[in-house]
C-alpha cells in the first residue's frame, strides 16, 4: 500500500467544504472525505509551525521534546545527554522511522527542514526533496518537483509521501492570472461586520487589524492578494479572499494527485491524508493572518483520512491531537507504538466510532505570545503567561457552542468554570513535568526567560516593541501604546 499525507499549512477546517464551509474552496478534498474519516475537532498540540510538525513525527508533546517556539532555546530540541544513543530519538523513535521499519519507502517534498533548520524532521526519511524558496513558494514551483515524483513511483508500493504545499500560509500569493473565484461570493457572515473592523482597529498587538504585516500596514506589490490593513469591508474582502483563493488552488492540485492514482489504477490501494500544521486567525482574539495563539482558531487543524478497508463518509467529534497520527499509522502499518509517544491511535475512529477521542486536549503557543489553553466540554480556557504585546488578560474562557469565534470571554462571568479550566491545564503540566526526561525544565520557561516569544521579544538588543509604540501612536492608539510602555519597558 501506498501512504500520502498532505500538509497545506495554515489550512483552517472551517474554510472546506466539507467542514461546512459555504464557499466551494475544495471540491477535491470534500470528495476525499466523503471517502474517508472527517475529523471534525483534531487540534496540534503546539503552534504554529515548527512546533507543530516536531510534534507530529516524534509523536510527543513540546514540552517534552523542547521545541515549543520558532527562535533562540525553544527552537532547537532539548539536549538528551546520556540517554542519546549513536542516533537521537528523532530517529530511533520517530514516526518516519517507523514507517521505515515497517517497509515503507519514505519521501517528502517539502523546504520546511530548511526553513527552520528543522533538522530532525528529516530523520527517517529516505528521500528530502527540497523546493527551496523556505516557504515562500507557490504550488507552480511545487508542481516540476512532485508530479514527475509521482510518475516515476506509480508503479511501485509501500511508500510515504510528505507533501508540503505552502500557499496557504501568510503572505497570500497565488498568482494573479489564476482569477478571483469568490470575487461574486459573499463574506463569512461574522465577517461582514464594520463594527467588528471598527473594535479590532482599537486594539494593539501584531498581526491586529492594521497590522497585518506583523507591526506595521506596509504591502507588497508584488502580492497583491494580501492587505496591509483591514480598516473597511473592501480589505477584509480582499484578506479573505486571498485565503480562499489560495486554497482552491491548492485543492486543484490535490485533484490532479488523485486523477494521477485513479490511471495508474492504484487509487483505491492508496491511503490518503490531509491535514495542516495549524490554522489562521481571521479575528479571533482580534487578530488577522497569522497562527499566533492557543486558540482554536490556531490549534484546531483540519483531518482527513481515506484508508483503504476502513469507514467512508463519516465524521468524528472526538477530541484528537495530530500526535495521534504516529500510533495510529504505527497500529495501521503493524508496529507497535513507540514508548515515547505520547498519543493513543485513531484507528478506533477509522474503524468508525464518532465519538472515539479524548476527554480534553492542551494547547500552546510560545513564538508569538507565551499561552497554554484546555479545550473540553463546549469551554476553551486560555492561560496567558506573555501577551506578545497584545495586552491579553491573564485568564480567558470562552464558551466554543455559543462563541466559536471567541468574541466573549467570560472569565469574570464564570469563575468557576475559570477554575476548573486552571485545574485541568496544572494536572497536565504536573503529569508531563513527573514524566519528563532527561531535562526537567519547562520550555514554556525558558522562552520566559530569554526575554518572551521569538517574534515579540523584548530584549534590549532585539525587541521590535521601541517601533512598534511609535507606529501605535500614528495610528491612533496612544492610550494602548502607553499601557504596552508600562507593561514592557
Amino acid at each position: 500500500m501506498r501512504i500520502i499525507y498532505i500538509d497545506i499549512d495554515a489550512l483552517r477546517p472551517d474554510r472546506l467544504g466539507c467542514y461546512g464551509y459555504h464557499r466551494n474552496t475544495s471540491p477535491h478534498i470534500d470528495r476525499l472525505a466523503e471517502e474517508g474519516v472527517r475529523f471534525d475537532q483534531c487540534f496540534t498540540p503546539d503552534a504554529p509551525c515548527l512546533p507543530s510538525r516536531t510534534a507530529l513525527y516524534s509523536g510527543r508533546f513540546g514540552i517534552q521534546t523542547g521545541v515549543v517556539g520558532h527562535g533562540h532555546t525553544a527552537a532547537t530540541p532539548k539536549n538528551e545527554g546520556l540517554e542519546r544513543q549513536f542516533r537521537d530519538s528523532f530517529d530511533g523513535q520517530g514516526l518516519a522511522t517507523e514507517l521505515q521499519r515497517a517497509g515503507y519507502h519514505t519521501a517528502q517534498i517539502s523546504p520546511f527542514g530548511q526553513r527552520h533548520a528543522a533538522w530532525h524532521f528529516l530523520a527517517g526519511f529516505n528521500e528530502v526533496h527540497n523546493t527551496g524558496q523556505g516557504g515562500r513558494e507557490s504550488a507552480e514551483v511545487i508542481d516540476p518537483v512532485l508530479f514527475p515524483w509521482l510518475e516515476r513511483n506509480l508503479s511501485r508500493d509501500h511508500w510515504y509521501l510528505h507533501l508540503n504545499w505552502w500557499d496557504v500560509h501568510t503572505p497570500y500569493r497565488v498568482p494573479m492570472d489564476y482569477g478571483h473565484p469568490f470575487a461574486a461570493e459573499p463574506l463569512p457572515a461574522h465577517l461582514d461586520d464594520e463594527e467588528l473592523i471598527r473594535q479590532h482597529n482599537q486594539m494593539v498587538g501584531p498581526h491586529g487589524s492594521l497590522e497585518i504585516n506583523m507591526y506595521n500596514d506596509q504591502k507588497d506589490a508584488l502580492l497583491p492578494r494580501h492587505p496591509g490593513k483591514i480598516n473597511d469591508l473592501a480589505s477584509m474582502r480582499r484578506m479573505v479572499d486571498g485565503y480562499d483563493t489560495a486554497i482552491r488552488y491548492v485543492d486543484d492540485r490535490v485533484g490532479r494527485v488523485v486523477e494521477m492514482l485513479k490511471a495508474a489504477g492504484i487509487y483505491d490501494d492508496t491511503a490518503i491524508i490531509v491535514s495542516a500544521d495549524h490554522g489562521e486567525n481571521f479575528g479571533e482574539l482580534g487578530l488577522y493572518g497569522e497562527h499566533a495563539t492557543a486558540d482554536v482558531a490556531t490549534c484546531r487543524i483540519p483531518l482527513i483520512v481515506k484508508w483503504p478497508g476502513m469507514a467512508q463518509d463519516v465524521v468524528n467529534t472526538g477530541l484528537q491531537y495530530n500526535l495521534d497520527l504516529a500510533p495510529t499509522l504505527a497500529e495501521l502499518t503493524g508496529r507497535a507504538p513507540c514508548p515515547l509517544w505520547d498519543g493513543q491511535s485513531m484507528a478506533p475512529a477509522l474503524r468508525g466510532d464518532t465519538t472515539y477521542g479524548r476527554e480534553e486536549v492542551t494547547l500552546s503557543q510560545c513564538a508569538h505570545v507565551c499561552q497554554r489553553s484546555v479545550r473540553w466540554d463546549r469551554w476553551l480556557y486560555i492561560r496567558t503567561y506573555h501577551c506578545g504585546f497584545h495586552l491579553f488578560p491573564q485568564e480567558m474562557l470562552f464558551d466554543l457552542v455559543n462563541d466559536p469565534y471567541e468574541r466573549q470571554d467570560l472569565a469574570a462571568q464564570r469563575p468557576a468554570i475559570v477554575h476548573e479550566g486552571a485545574w485541568r491545564l496544572s494536572r497536565w503540566v504536573d503529569a508531563q513535568m513527573q514524566r519528563m526526561r532527561p531535562d526537567k525544565q519547562d520550555p514554556l520557561w525558558t522562552v520566559i526567560h530569554e526575554g518572551g516569544p521569538f517574534h515579540a521579544n523584548t530584549l534590549p538588543d532585539r525587541s521590535p516593541l521601541p517601533e512598534y509604540l511609535t507606529f501605535l501612536e500614528q495610528t491612533g492608539r496612544a492610550e494602548g501604546a502607553a499601557r504596552l510602555s508600562q507593561k514592557y519597558r
